[in-house]
């Protein structure tokens, strides 16, 4: 889908509004369940009623007979599919064998799909849904992680690192002068994107099929639908223009995609299914977690210890891990260092990656307790962190690329006013409030990925750039136009980004904050290329105007190549493709992580770790009565690289920092075990903020050049918005009662109790 905007010269650090902006308040932008097909029949999941048996009777005559109903689809009638793990492992997957609907009669966790309702309007799908009835044996379960034993499974997934211990903890915990024993939990918590997911495929009966997608990766759907399947690639066209939020819930394919392609490739129909609200939550989400951490500290507050262990469940059929326990013994210097980690097995889909993972857990939780430590040691709390100030990544023992958290520190205390901070809990007040100032540090990763864009310039002077990779709402239509109109002088609409389609050149699954980098760099690459080709067009122009003048020796500008030494002297672009015959110049490059760093580390030098970083200050007015809990101000100083776009930028710290809001204060799936099923599976009851508990937030950005991360010094902001902006939350809420609350949310029953 093409985007164009003003014509306002733009390039990287312009504040330009997004170029898709227009499309999605006019409802111009489709989504996976808005594509016009003809000839659509649409399917309703019914979902399964217990957490582990097996489907003994499937009592489909009622929904057969009901009128508009086409087919009842189950492991009873389902065509082939795939019978090894392999065909079902996507991209991302973790180890194990991955979840694959209607293959047997098995149930292994409660809300399983077990059958699909195929009607000719929804109306009757979801009317013949209501009348399928289910009988099942029924065997124990058991979705209580902490009830199951620890287990570390020999294989773990790519993007799992491996903790890297040091010093001798014990002993130094044994001799410090003060001692911090906590143990923290995390909760369950569901994505929740406001696009539920929902899939439309359109059959052509020609053997091709068109599937639009709720996903974060078309490409990586597109080789599971032909693995499953059996679809020769050439006819499987994934497409997702527009995707209505993700956060993760859809790196992997769900459930609704393989459905759908099902249903239209046993009916040989296209086929629709959108999944309801109470869906979204019986598939992936973040995982609960139980997190202990132990640490030891001098007078001064000096950290002579780290212990840091965390236990997260996973699925019975695949292991997912996530790398939480890492963080404060990355973060922080200290000579002794203990990080741990297993997961217990529980009868629920396998979780999955939810916006940061691993940090937004781990860094959340071990901020707190490096709070309870500053208090502990009657150390301010920003005094603390700097004296455990750290140029290094201590787990790995490798410099950063670049790392300005000491200026977002200072720029973040001098906006929020942390000097004025009374140190003792309870002692600042607003009439019968109570106040409280917290902070917190955050970390992500800097990521980049190999990322290839098509550059096509036509002669009338539009450019297009095109790459298969999404936009999930973090702006990456608005970063590829910037960049290209920047690289070759055109106002911004002149430029279309094109996105969404697997049929496009190839790019990663849009998540872990590499996509603006990788994809922003792939476009200066391609754009690039074009000008090279342009210069050598402008030498067939009558005359030669420019001399034979290579690609350095031109500024290219408003359609024009300038002859740097001379600006009298220009050509238009239009005019040297016209002497040169052509009515377009294309460029496909790619944009990759170089091969420098494994040779300097096949010659004994140590690679850098290349990170973003935050710190977060938080205000909280707590009611002393009724324990109701505002956050009223929160600083968020964040260094991370070149910024290509301010307003766009702020707007990612800023969903992030409101979903560490719902983190600290909200959020929390909560699970009946005796039945093994979420029980709050709706808005109504899980809880999310809302613009009544959003109040004021600032967003700073630190100077932070670093060329060494990307080509165009970028590093990604989708995540760093999160991680730590709980903790900022909780350390505000204790300085402001003098209560610890070591269970999240923060809710008023854990503050009256």
């Amino acid at each position: 889908m093409a985007t164009k905007l003003n014509d306002a010269p733009v390039g990287i650090g312009s504040s330009l509004s997004r170029v898709d902006g227009k499309l999605k308040v006019t409802g111009g932008a489709r989504y996976a369940a808005e594509h016009p097909v003809a000839d659509l029949l649409y399917g309703v999941v019914v979902s399964g009623a217990i957490a582990k048996g097996r489907v003994t009777k499937l009592h489909t005559e009622a929904a057969m007979a009901a009128p508009g109903v086409v087919e009842v689809v189950s492991h009873l009638n389902r065509p082939h599919i795939a019978w090894f793990d392999k065909a079902y492992q996507d991209q991302v997957a973790p180890p194990g064998s991955p979840f694959r609907a209607f293959y047997d009669a098995e149930i292994i966790y409660s809300g399983q799909p077990i059958a699909l309702v195929v009607g000719r309007t929804f109306e009757d799908a979801r009317h013949g849904a209501s009348l399928v009835q289910v009988e099942y044996e029924i065997d124990e379960h058991e979705t209580d992680f902490e009830r199951s034993p620890e287990f570390k499974p020999k294989k773990t997934r790519d993007t799992f690192v491996e903790p890297k211990n040091r010093g001798d903890e014990a002993g130094a915990y044994a001799k410090a002068e003060h001692k911090v024993d906590v143990s923290y939990y995390l909760p369950t918590e569901h994505h929740n994107p406001m696009e539920m997911h929902a899939t439309t495929v359109q059959w052509h009966g020609d053997g091709r099929i068109t599937v639009y997608d709720k996903t974060q990766g078309s490409q990586n759907v597109q080789a599971y639908l032909v693995g499953v399947f059996g679809f020769a690639k050439k006819n499987v066209r994934v497409l997702n223009p527009y995707v209505g939020g993700g956060f993760g819930s859809g790196l992997r394919p769900q459930y609704q995609v393989y459905l759908a392609t099902l249903a239209a490739k046993m009916l040989e129909r296209s086929v629709r299914v959108v999944l309801t609200r109470q869906q979204m939550f019986s598939f992936t989400h973040r995982s609960e977690c139980r997190h202990i951490i132990r640490l030891g500290a001098n007078d001064d507050g000096a950290l002579q210890s780290i212990y840091s262990k965390a236990v997260t469940p996973t699925s019975r059929f695949e292991n997912y891990m996530e790398p939480i326990a890492n963080w404060g013994g990355q973060a922080y210097r200290c000579d002794n260092a203990t990080m741990d980690w297993a997961l217990t097995a529980v009868d629920t889909y396998t979780p999955g990656d939810m916006r940061a993972p691993g940090a937004a857990t781990g860094m959340t939780l071990f901020e707190m307790a490096l709070d309870e430590m500053a208090y502990e040691t009657g150390v301010d709390p920003l005094a603390l962190r700097l004296t455990n100030y750290s140029d290094r990544d201590e787990m790995m023992d490798i410099p950063y690329t670049s790392k300005a958290l000491r200026e977002a520190y200072q720029e973040g205390a001098e906006a929020f006013g942390w000097s004025q901070r009374e140190a003792a809990p309870r002692s600042m007040r607003d009439g019968s409030e109570l106040v409280g100032w917290g902070m917190a540090t955050g970390i992500w990763d800097a990521m980049f990925q190999k990322t290839t864009v098509r550059a096509k310039l036509s002669a009338n002077g539009h450019l297009e750039v095109a790459t298969a990779g999404s936009d999930i709402g973090t702006g990456t239509y608005t970063v590829m136009t910037q960049v290209a109109a920047g690289a070759l002088g055109l106002p911004a609409d002149q430029v279309s980004a094109v996105l969404g389609d697997s049929d496009l050149p190839p790019s990663p699954i849009e998540g872990g904050s590499w996509t603006a980098a990788s994809t922003g760099a792939a476009v200066q690459i391609a754009c690039d290329a074009v000008r090279v080709k342009l210069a050598k067009a402008a030498a067939k122009v009558d005359g030669n105007p420019l001399g034979g003048a290579s690609v350095d020796d031109l500024r290219f500008e408003d359609g024009r190549m300038i002859l740097a030494a001379d600006p009298s002297k220009a050509v238009g672009y239009g005019e040297a493709m016209t002497a040169a015959g052509v009515s377009e110049i294309e460029a496909t490059e790619a944009a990759a992580p170089g091969p420098l760093e494994s040779i300097g580390e096949m010659l004994g030098v140590k690679k850098k770790a290349k990170n973003t970083h935050s710190a977060i200050y938080a205000e909280v007015k707590v009611d002393e009565e009724l324990g109701v809990v505002r956050v009223t101000r929160i600083v968020c100083a964040v260094a991370a690289g070149r910024i290509v776009n301010p307003k766009t930028a702020r707007s990612q710290i800023l969903g992030g920092v409101v979903m560490g809001i719902g983190m600290a204060l909200h959020e929390e799936t909560l699970a009946d075990h005796r039945i093994g099923r979420f029980m709050n599976h709706n808005f109504a009851e899980y809880h999310i903020p809302a613009h009544a508990d959003v109040l004021d937030i600032d967003v700073i950005f630190v100077d932070e050049p670093d060329s060494e991360v990307s080509p165009l010094g970028i590093k990604g902001l989708g995540e760093i918005g999160i991680v730590g902006t709980a903790a900022a939350i909780g350390n505000a809420i204790f300085h402001a009662t003098g209560k610890r609350v070591r269970s999240l949310p923060i809710t008023i029953d854990k503050l009256l109790d």
